[in-house]
């Protein structure tokens, strides 16, 4: 695999790099990558120009990463090369104080998308996905908001992020039978250690001829080479974000054993854990592409060797030994946690 080799993405006929340039870490207001110092304006244009050269054509951002600056920073970085891209934006979180300026409704949909055009320099947006279900609008309300700005010009496709199994069928059936053209990709989170979207969502993606963009191939750092057992102290991110770190719980301590027992594999293998990671990723045939987000150049291009990364089938079965196929350690890994799991009072009388 290189990055010469581009993908489809899924039914659209679209073919893009098999890495995709994922921006969360860009820009330094709030919203960014929890735990991780920002990454300043400047550089970040350097990176994703240098994504750009070495064969990436695909970029994914969102409105809410540091409140808007992510998606300033890629339209600046793509004046003149914007057609050369396919450009990827989400919405649905909070955007400022206003708790109005969020969610998946028409009334917010109409005004996330002209905000997100003015900030991306751009006429159009290639890829518009719902960035998290909303469980207070109707699916139906949102896809018709999206057919309509596809019908404008202003978005050529739409699709959704971490919607469960149930939600991604809906949203299909519901533009089926009311001739509304439907959603065509799905971002799911991805790694060695988050394989809970094996059981379902990959499986009926491809049934359904949708994209799939997977992110979190190194499973937020647990694949860094920072979580092994004799890595010491975890990085500073464990105390800022304990419900997804702490590794003191029963699960997350089968969670650091496997993240151990990961890189000892790649280190037998002669590989570097990135590289097997986003190999291991990169394999499975209902994934278009995987989302990297790289906080240097030096990040950059260690992403970028290990897109040259193919695991035979003897590799492939040692990963599924150490984590079985539709494993989650964490419930919160999958991304999303539905309300009703979240909130007692939703299952409780």
């Amino acid at each position: 695999m290189s990055l010469s080799e581009l993908r489809v993405f899924g039914r659209t006929g679209t073919p893009i790099s098999p890495l995709t340039l994922g921006t969360m870490n860009f820009g330094e207001g709030p919203g960014g990558a929890a735990g991780c110092a920002p990454t300043g304006a400047d550089e970040s244009i350097r990176i994703i120009q240098a994504a750009l050269d070495a064969g990436i054509t695909a970029v994914d951002t969102a409105d809410v990463y540091s409140q808007g600056e992510s998606e300033q920073v890629v339209g600046r970085a793509l004046r003149g090369r914007r057609d050369d891209v396919f450009l990827a934006t989400k919405f649905h979180g909070q955007m400022g104080t206003n708790p109005a300026h969020s969610g998946n409704s028409r009334r917010w949909i109409m005004q996330a998308v002209e905000g997100s055009l003015r900030r991306l320099q751009t006429d159009r947006i290639d890829l518009y996905q719902a960035h998290r279900p909303d469980y207070n609008t109707d699916v139906l309300e949102t896809i018709t908001a999206l057919n309509d700005l596809i019908r404008q010009g202003k978005i050529l496709y739409y699709g959704t992020s971490v919607f469960t199994p149930a939600q991604l069928v809906e949203a299909q059936w519901l533009a089926t039978t009311n001739h509304l053209i439907p959603p065509v990709a799905n971002q799911v989170p991805y790694s060695m250690l988050v394989r809970g979207n094996e059981r379902d969502v990959l499986p009926i993606a491809q049934q359904y001829g949708l994209g799939v963009l997977a992110y979190g191939p190194l499973a937020g750092g647990w694949l860094s080479g920072s979580f092994t057992l004799d890595a010491g102290k975890p990085p500073t991110r464990v105390h800022s974000l304990p419900g997804r770190y702490d590794i003191s719980g029963p699960a997350s301590e089968r969670k650091l054993l496997a993240a151990d027992s990961l890189a000892r594999l790649a280190e037998k293998l002669e590989l570097s854990l990135v590289e097997l990671s986003v190999g291991f990723a990169l394999n499975h045939p209902a994934v278009s592409s995987v989302i990297i987000g790289p906080r240097s150049e030096k990040h950059l291009h260690a992403y970028l060797e290990a897109a040259h990364t193919v695991l035979g089938e003897s590799v492939l079965d040692a990963i599924d030994e150490l984590v079985p196929p539709g494993t989650n350690f964490v419930e919160r890994d999958s991304g999303a946690v539905v309300p009703s799991l979240e909130y007692a009072e939703l299952r409780r009388r």
